[in-house]
């Protein structure tokens, strides 16, 4: 570390414990740390705000963001000296990668901060002012951490360096520090002024915005009138295409069902026809040989508008099977083989003998591949048909390839072909006629499979086209408006998972259903932050690697964001990211696979730092009544204290103080209208929320009368999760489990 001493008697730098530049920069490569300053006076506390600002401007932080951090660093300091009467503030950058942070500590020898938590909630007054400052620098910085004793105070304030600032290596926070040493402070009355200065310049900028925002609203009122019209004019056509394409798949099906009875009465007529004459010794007429081929294209072209029919209307069924590529390709070959009529064309497969196997509908595989490959033959005059499959890569993708050396297809041809109908224009093309939908089903039905398919040619030198499908076939998740709709339950926590993968997610939906959290699943950063803008969540369980991307500049987001700042973050991922995760603001981590105890105990352990659970005093001798009461109250939106009589109950009551009480009626010292009486009558517990929790048939008048001194009023037979709960929170008039 680099120290450094200012006082009024001196503004030089005395780097102590460093001999030469080279000494200088391995220090500052292993501690990033830059320098520190002692507080003695109150010229101290200027000093300390000037090198906070000069520090950040040499990071790149713009003006505005200067004056945060100073002011931020001015109260902190400030408080140092005036309760403590001296101190020290350390300087530093953190992060050997992006995002890297600036780090300020500020610690003092005194008694402590007595009454923190109502200082930092900004419950606490005093006639000093104390607790304002602290108060205004956690805001002002992305990360703020306070350690308070009575052996001194502990401050950390961080903040996050923009992202157009370049990177803080060694040399450069060796010349940072150096600049920030060869720069003297200057007095009181300087600093003043220059505050001024901020002040005024804040002032203008906030004037600036003012107008800009008045004016933009008032585009926006525009704007929006023609929006209201635009949408109800889309809102009318989009309620006319769901009816046209419902009718369009009916017909199709329809009309696929009714052609093929008649088309297949042809074909069969027509083979017996031509069997007959075979049979007699002579050839079929060649009327009754079109006659069966036209039929034949007729029959495929139905089975094609069926099979797009079946796809457009959701009903193709995926069946996915394991199974090896060597085999499907030794079907294929057999299959094909016929269809080699060209002895200039060789067909050929490659595919590794040790590939792995797949898991995935092989029969809609299979009839993608022979969609191609018959194409390929049909427009190769001479060379070869090759047939590939690579085996998965990193991120699980088999990749299977067609690639003929035929008449090839032009740039502007390339996506019209996979239109229905489509069909290019050669010569060839009157010798091998075909339906036009084959390479719009087979794109339809790799996109079934969650794979693409994807065309490279140059006329006259032949095609490849291309076939990517996930060697593992998961059940794509409702990706439509209406296939996820979020319905709060109040009286559990929402928890928001972060998670691309559709089983984990599975997994989670599972291990939490009983629990006390509702999950809101999210399979991507975008995702992510529509969530945040519909719940607040309890808890972010966030798995940073989303896709094949790492996603580190959403968890800095959700720890910078007002909304998320202090929402406990879980990252779950894999091991390696540990210590980046919480660098980065994650309270915790768990590596995966995970354990469901483990989790839960970890989500209840950050809740209980994030919230005040609801203490419940339940009173009552039966014990599988207080069993199935406690069960109804899930950790960690309740504590809970049991009282085996009427007794004991109203002790711990008057010792406890819980926030509310179950109370049974029938017990045997005393009986539930007593012990309701006598809290009433005492002044410490006369306040507390009463739920009386009986199995006694209650007439109305009874029901009454105990309803003028109790909150609330349950049947045993009646009690669930969700009927404790509701009485529990209608008792004490608080909000669902959703607010915070």
């Amino acid at each position: 570390m680099v120290n450094a001493r200012w006082t009024r008697r001196s503004s030089s730098v005395a780097c102590f414990g460093v001999t030469s530049p080279r000494c200088l920069e391995y220090i500052l490569f292993l501690a990033s740390a830059l320098f520190r300053l002692e507080v003695r006076h109150e010229q101290d506390v200027v000093t300390a705000r000037q090198r906070a600002g000069q520090l950040a401007a040499l990071l790149g932080f713009d003006q505005s963001e200067q004056t945060r951090v100073a002011t931020a660093v001015s109260e902190v300091v400030r408080n140092a000296f005036r309760y403590a009467g001296s101190g020290v503030v350390e300087y530093a950058v953190e992060g050997d990668t992006a995002p890297q942070l600036l780090s300020i500590v500020v610690r003092d020898n005194g008694g402590g901060i007595p009454n923190l938590e109502e200082v930092l909630s900004g419950r606490y007054r005093s006639t000093t002012g104390m607790g304002v400052g602290l108060v205004g620098a956690r805001r002002l910085m992305d990360r703020f951490q306070i350690d308070s004793g009575r052996h001194g105070t502990t401050i950390q304030l961080k903040r996050f360096l923009p992202r157009r600032a370049p990177f803080a290596d060694a040399k450069r926070l060796q010349e940072i520090a150096r600049a920030v040493a060869d720069r003297k402070p200057v007095g009181l009355l300087e600093e003043f002024q220059r505050q001024n200065q901020e002040l005024l310049r804040a002032l203008d900028e906030l004037n600036r915005r003012q107008e800009e925002l008045v004016r933009l609203n008032r585009e926006l009122e525009d704007t929006n009138r023609g929006v209201v019209a635009l949408y109800a004019e889309l809102d009318e056509k989009a309620d006319h295409l769901p009816r046209a394409d419902e009718l369009k798949s009916r017909f199709l099906s329809n009309m696929t069902h009714e052609f093929r009875t008649p088309v297949n009465s042809i074909i069969g007529l027509s083979n017996l026809l031509i069997d007959d004459r075979s049979r007699e010794g002579h050839e079929p007429e060649p009327e009754v040989v079109y006659i069966r081929k036209a039929a034949e294209q007729l029959s495929d072209l139905v089975n094609d508008l069926l099979d797009l029919a079946k796809v457009e209307a959701g009903k193709i069924v995926i069946r996915p099977t394991t199974f090896e590529v060597q085999n499907l390709f030794g079907a294929l070959r057999g299959m094909l083989r016929p269809l080699l009529l060209n002895q200039s064309v060789s067909l050929v497969f490659d595919v590794a003998p040790d590939g792995p196997p797949i898991f995935t509908d092989e029969g809609k595989l299979s009839q993608i591949l022979r969609n191609l490959i018959s194409n390929a033959l049909k427009f190769t005059e001479r060379g070869e048909v090759r047939v590939a499959a690579l085996p998965p890569d990193e991120s699980g993708i088999v990749t299977f390839s067609v690639t003929d050396t035929g008449i090839g297809i032009a740039p502007g041809d390339l996506q019209r072909i996979f239109e229905e109908f489509a069909q290019v224009e050669h010569r060839l093309q009157k010798n091998v006629k075909g339906t036009g939908l084959g390479l719009s089903l087979s794109r339809r039905l790799t996109e079934l499979l969650g794979g693409s398919l994807s065309v490279e040619s140059e006329p006259g030198v032949g095609s490849t086209f291309t076939v990517t499908i996930p060697a593992r076939y998961h059940t794509p998740r409702p990706d439509s408006a209406d296939a996820f709709t979020w319905v709060p339950d109040p009286n559990r926590l929402p928890l928001l998972i972060v998670e691309d993968d559709v089983d984990a997610q599975y997994f989670y939906e599972k291990i939490l259903r009983t629990s006390a959290y509702q999950i809101y699943p999210a399979y991507t950063a975008h995702e992510a932050a529509v969530a945040l803008e519909q719940i607040d969540p309890a808890a972010i369980v966030l798995d940073v690697m989303i896709g094949d991307r790492e996603e580190w500049p959403l968890l800095v987001r959700m720890r910078r964001a007002e909304k998320t700042a202090h929402t406990p973050i879980l990252v779950i991922s894999n091991g390696q990211h540990r210590e980046k995760s919480i660098a980065l603001g994650a309270d915790a981590f768990l590596a995966k696979p995970i354990d469901r105890r483990k989790l839960l105990n970890l989500l209840a352990a950050l809740q209980a730092r994030a919230r005040d659970p609801i203490r419940a005093l339940v009173i009552d001798d039966d014990e599988v009544a207080r069993y199935l009461v406690t069960q109804c109250l899930p950790i960690p939106l309740f504590t809970l204290t049991e009282a085996v009589s009427g007794a004991e109950g109203l002790a711990q009551a008057r010792e406890l103080k819980p926030d509310v009480v179950l109370l049974d009626l029938l017990m045997p010292d005393l009986d539930g209208r007593e012990v309701l009486q006598r809290l009433r009558a005492d002044p410490a517990t006369q306040s507390i929320p009463v739920v009386v929790v009986t199995s006694q048939m209650l007439s109305e008048d009874e029901r009454a009368a105990l309803l003028r001194q109790a909150d609330g009023l349950l049947s045993k037979a009646d009690v669930t999760r969700d009927t404790v709960a509701n009485a529990i929170r209608a008792a004490m008039r608080l909000p669902s489990a959703h607010s915070r």
